[in-house]
């Protein structure tokens, strides 16, 4: 859960805000509006790597569609597996 602050507040106290940001996102507002999150590098980074880009299958190309066609999922990780 954020903790919600106002962008006055937070300039005022940036130093507190920041290091609870460490433990949870903190939520700024601006004329009682969220407007930005304050959140560690580690949850940035770890979003940012998460983050996927989509396309639409239409804008693959034939090799591309063909590799995907012939993916199997290794034996080791399908359902019911002995491993």
């Amino acid at each position: 859960m954020a903790v919600t602050a106002s962008a006055s507040e937070v300039q005022k106290n940036f130093g507190n805000y920041h290091d609870q940001a460490l433990s949870e996102p903190v939520r700024v507002t601006k004329y009682n509006r969220e407007t930005v999150y304050i959140i560690s590098a580690k949850s940035f980074h770890e979003m940012k790597q998460n983050q996927r880009k989509s396309i639409a299958a239409v804008d693959l190309s034939d090799e591309e569609a063909a590799l995907i066609a012939a993916a199997e999922i290794p034996a080791k990780h399908r359902y019911n597996s002995k491993k």
